[in-house]
């Protein structure tokens, strides 16, 4: 998953009210971390005369797929449909210059959660075997990440607090006091690395090299300080 499109996480905001000058800050801190989960993806795409034929045929080639899945391991509470669909199909007619009905194509998506990464190329080699039309992902996470944003947190609190006092500082006053403080959690990575379909993915031979890296995770917080002559 990205830092732009990955879900934010709002705590609960606590003022006091201020009597004196006031400095407020946006700090982001985010830790680095090995992943232990990758996220692909398989569909399977099939086009018939019918509606009825169409999905038929989909949802036999469909299960051949989640059965591989299965028979590699996964969970079948990693595996979740992700999205069917179903839709005529229409060439156009350049001579009558209008659609011309071809039929029906279905398609049906499933996300697949790897708990052991090293095996991802594995897996993703097999799906296309298995009879797969188009892959995606890998999208690497870490399934329990908040010893990682708990550290990121103190990082982030230390940091506020070090620039409000030197703010103050150059402002004239000796301590600070905390006044409100606000979080978002945001957890991020790296795109998905690979997204195949149709003759891309038939070009497989053998299992595609894959690195995990590293991802990462943090906090942003909203600190407001009020700026005092003597002790806090």
């Amino acid at each position: 998953m990205s830092l732009a499109s990955a879900p934010v996480v709002h705590a609960a905001e606590v003022q006091l009210a201020a009597n004196g000058p006031v400095v407020e800050l946006d700090i982001y801190e985010t830790i680095e971390l090995e992943p232990d989960t990758a996220t692909v993806s398989a569909g399977v795409t099939t086009d018939a005369a019918t509606a009825v034929e169409a999905l038929r045929a989909n949802s036999v080639e469909m299960q051949r797929v989640v059965e591989r899945i299965k028979a590699l391991g996964v969970d079948a509470k990693d595996i979740q449909t992700t999205g069917i669909n179903l839709s005529p199909r229409y060439d156009y007619d350049s001579a009558s210059q209008r659609p011309v009905f071809r039929g029906y194509q279905a398609s049906n998506r499933v996300a697949v959660k790897l708990r052991k990464i090293e095996r991802t190329g594995e897996v993703l080699d097999a799906l296309v075997a298995a009879g797969a039309t188009d892959i995606g992902g890998p999208a690497f996470s870490k399934d329990d990440d908040s010893d990682a944003r708990e550290a990121a947190r103190t990082r982030a609190m230390q940091r506020a607090r070090e620039r409000a006092l030197r703010y103050a500082a150059l402002a004239g006053y000796g301590d600070i006091r905390l006044l409100s403080i606000s979080e978002s959690v945001i957890a991020g990575g790296p795109m998905p690395v690979m997204e195949m379909s149709g003759k891309a993915a038939d070009a497989i031979a053998a299992a595609p090299p894959v690195q995990p890296g590293m991802i990462s995770t943090g906090v942003s917080i909203s600190v407001k300080y009020q700026m005092v002559k003597g002790g806090a």
